[in-house]
């Protein structure tokens, strides 16, 4: 379980933009959205830390109000919405204490999951507070972990997600690349092999997840990434959190911005 540090705090202007802008272009017809039915499941990255404003009944999920699964909620207004995605979350918890928020009414599910299981939240920790080496050999012990277990932990969630939700639509999204490598020369902070490093393990990562996926059922991966590429750590407008030792955390987390203007338009692309 990912431990908060400390929060951060958003523009309120800035945010309000986002989200009219995202609400214009993302909203589908509403004759069409009153019939979905659409629960969100997974990890920080579909509760939202990093984002801001959270949802104090949500205690340690960090539940936020600005994350994808609620900006799309509150553009499409479908005629049911519930997210109990959780920080931290693995595989076992998404198959243990999630997919019960299923039904055989859902039609649409949305999900992030997987770097918890690979151990990325330590892996970045052991990158951040120590030596290239160890990171490096970090990251290698996580992308084994990713091809030799982690496909078999989510073709098991994706057949609870189906068996709760048989005629659900599931959209597997993606974990953005971390750094914009181009720009990494002029970027303080991490060496370059780890940047490098950890750009690869996220794309073995997105690798398993687009496997699983078309090994599933109406299941579709949906890639961040590009939405992402210009607005990785090292560029100007980074829309994921840089290395904070006061909030480590919210590291390698996208910001509001990164849920609104990032993953909430990929999501909405594909979901039907």
């Amino acid at each position: 379980m990912i431990v908060r540090i400390s929060r951060v705090v958003f523009s309120t202007a800035v945010m309000v933009s986002a989200v009219g802008l995202v609400t214009a272009v993302s909203a589908m017809p509403a004759a069409a959205a009153s019939s979905v039915s659409y629960v969100a499941l997974g990890d920080s990255y579909s509760s939202g830390l990093g984002a801001g404003s959270y949802i104090s009944s949500s205690g340690s999920c960090d539940r936020s109000t600005n994350p994808y699964p609620e900006q799309w909620a509150s553009a499409n207004s479908p005629a049911s919405f519930v997210s109990v995605a959780c920080a931290g979350a693995t595989t076992s918890d998404v198959i243990n204490s999630q997919v019960s928020a299923l039904s055989a009414g859902t039609t649409l599910v949305s999900i992030t999951i997987g770097g918890n299981d690979a151990g990325f939240s330590s892996v970045m920790e052991t990158c951040v507070l120590r030596s290239t080496s160890s990171c490096l050999s970090a990251v290698a012990a996580a992308r084994s972990f990713v091809a030799s277990q982690l496909p078999a932990r989510l073709a098991s969630t994706l057949l609870a997600i189906r068996q709760h939700a048989p005629s659900a639509r599931i959209v597997l999204l993606g974990y953005p690349d971390r750094y914009d490598l181009s720009k990494s020369g002029t970027c303080i902070g991490l060496s370059a092999q780890d940047r490098i490093a950890l750009n690869a393990g996220a794309d073995a990562l997105d690798s398993a997840l687009s496997a699983a996926a078309q090994g599933s059922p109406n299941t579709v991966f949906a890639d961040v990434r590009p939405q992402f590429a210009p607005h990785e750590i090292c560029d100007s407008g980074s829309w994921l959190h840089s290395v904070d030792i006061l909030s480590i955390s919210s590291s390698y987390h996208p910001t509001a911005s990164g849920q609104i203007l990032g993953y909430q338009p990929v999501f909405s692309r594909n979901a039907g």
